[in-house]
């Protein structure tokens, strides 16, 4: 039996390529911080004397964090989400999409798909060159402002979005 045993982790061992397979960490956005940036945001864009509605989504594009200001447009939750996801996805600013759609035929399919909404207003959100997350803002006057608020809120949570990795002992 413990022959057997031993013959069959040795077949898994080499089946393996002889590394053990291990979990893989990574970093994501979770409520208590998506929570501190929608309510940065919307502190940022009041202000600016605005209202807005902020989303943020996990790594895996999971809705984390929603909040509309009073008196706007019920239609921007669902848009500040999808900017959140857009900026997610592609890795990129939302502004910046929308401005390759216009600019660059090989980005202009991205418009034919609906996850994607390529309007100003939806940022990654980084830790070091890592994407952990996207935040979308609608609703607080145009493109430009809702970018400003995103980017004010995420100025503001820096630190809680670096992760040491210099450990002294």
């Amino acid at each position: 039996m413990a022959l057997r045993l031993a013959s069959l982790s040795f077949s898994l061992l080499l089946m393996s390529g002889g590394a053990a397979a291990a979990p893989v960490l990574r970093l994501d956005i979770a409520l208590p911080l998506a929570g501190d940036l929608v309510d940065a945001t919307l502190a940022a864009c009041q202000a600016q004397g605005r209202g807005a509605a902020v989303a943020v989504v996990d790594r895996g594009g999971n809705l984390v964090a929603l909040k509309r200001a009073d008196g706007v447009g019920p239609h921007n939750t669902l848009a500040a989400q999808r900017k959140a996801y857009t900026a997610l996805s592609a890795k990129t600013p939302t502004r910046v999409l929308a401005e390759r759609t216009r600019t660059e035929p090989d980005t202009a399919n991205l418009t034919t798909l609906p996850e994607l909404l390529l309007l100003g207003g939806g940022l990654p959100l980084m830790s070091g060159n890592e994407v952990i997350g996207g935040i979308g803002v609608a609703g607080s006057g145009g493109a430009a402002m809702d970018e400003a608020c995103a980017a004010r809120a995420i100025a503001t949570h820096a630190a809680k979005l670096s992760i040491q990795t210099n450990q002294t002992n």
